[in-house]
């Protein structure tokens, strides 16, 4: 193989100095008139900027020949109000028709029950005493308006008897009613009091005599 001249290998060299550039910057194009196109590229962005045109994806602006790039478009704005006529104001606030829109409106709370004439009815349930009785406790209704009192099923065969909702002195009810629960059956029953939660927890099923005796007492 015959040896280069000084011009063959200062070619080769650049020829590399240029490959590497272009895969540095993205990939190698390929054949001549690629390389021409990528040649030019460069040189342009040497010169101080991308030619860039609108049509294939430039914005059509030259660093090195038009200055600074134009500012963005900003898109206009609402027209400007006119101010009110003297005397009338801007917004006029209507209650006449709320009324309209309350019908809409979906209820916040159950409603009331409406009144009978003899309690309990006929599905069992019966109302709160009104007033409310002078007593250092109170079991409040739940939002479907009957007693507190649910039964429980723990670790698969333990049964409880809940009372939720006991404002007050929970100790003062859990000791004056556990007598009165356990008298039928011969024996008091086990009792829990969370006062954290106003919750009393009772050993097994006694959910029909805590239910009387909440009723009986005007809860």
């Amino acid at each position: 193989m015959e040896p280069r001249s000084a011009a063959e290998r200062s070619a080769l060299r650049m020829r590399a100095l240029l490959y590497t550039a272009a895969a540095a910057a993205g990939g190698v194009p390929r054949g001549a008139r690629w390389r021409r196109w990528w040649w030019w590229r460069r040189r342009g962005r040497w010169a101080g900027g991308w030619r860039g045109s609108a049509g294939r994806g430039g914005d059509g602006w030259c660093r090195a020949s038009q200055g600074p790039p134009p500012s963005p478009r900003t898109p206009p704005g609402p027209p400007p109000r006119a101010p009110p006529e003297p005397g009338y104001p801007g917004v006029v606030e209507s209650t006449a028709e709320y009324a309209f829109v309350e019908r809409l409106l979906p209820p916040t709370r159950v409603p009331d029950p409406p009144k009978h004439p003899s309690y309990p009815t006929p599905s069992g349930w019966s109302p709160p005493r009104d007033p409310p009785p002078a007593l250092p406790y109170f079991v409040r209704r739940s939002r479907m308006h009957n007693v507190p009192v649910y039964r429980d099923l723990t670790h698969g065969n333990r049964k409880m008897t809940v009372i939720r909702k006991i404002e007050g002195d929970i100790w003062a009810l859990e000791g004056s009613s556990r007598p009165s629960w356990g008298g039928a059956r011969g024996r008091e029953p086990l009792t829990q009091v969370n006062e954290l939660t106003g919750t009393l927890r009772i050993k097994g099923y006694f959910d029909g005599e805590v239910k009387a005796w909440l009723l009986e007492k005007g809860f």
